[in-house]
């Protein structure tokens, strides 16, 4: 009997440590996989628009001015701004470009005012065959002070 107690008492050690090897393979795996899929993948890539300063500045510059109120004023050069309604806008700028098609046309909008009343002036004045319409905008961030033209 005594052969038969000494083999039971023969028992396997339990294993306190952790097989490594596994999870290194599958970490190998997954680092392959990706690095074939990530030239695979296609970013959505916005080309922003970029502002900058002209070299020259024109001698003549019609500012059509879109207050809060969604009203509108016009500004030829260093004057002061004019009330206008919206149905004459076209014909003003018209007689203030005095047979120069190249003069710029500028509006500046406040930037409460919703984009569709912006977008309403650009339309009359390209109906209007107006060639060199432009946005004004401010250098810098949003939070400064507001643009006065």
């Amino acid at each position: 009997m005594a052969a038969i107690s000494s083999r039971g008492s023969r028992r396997r050690r339990t294993i306190n440590e952790i097989n490594m090897v596994p999870f290194i393979d599958v970490m190998l795996v997954l680092l392959i996989i990706f690095m074939v899929s990530a030239p695979l993948i296609t970013t959505g890539l916005v080309d922003l628009p970029s502002v900058g300063r002209s070299k020259t500045q024109p001698q003549h510059v019609i500012h059509v001015i879109v207050g809060a109120d969604e009203k509108l004023k016009i500004k030829l050069d260093k004057q002061e701004p004019e009330s206008l309604q919206i149905n004459r806008l076209a014909e003003r700028v018209k007689s203030a470009q005095a047979g120069e098609a190249t003069t710029p046309v500028v509006i500046s909008a406040d930037k409460s005012v919703k984009y569709e009343a912006v977008v309403k002036v650009m339309d009359i004045l390209q109906s209007a065959g107006i060639q060199r319409v432009g946005l004004a905008v401010r250098n810098g961030p949003a939070e400064s002070s507001e643009h006065k033209p």
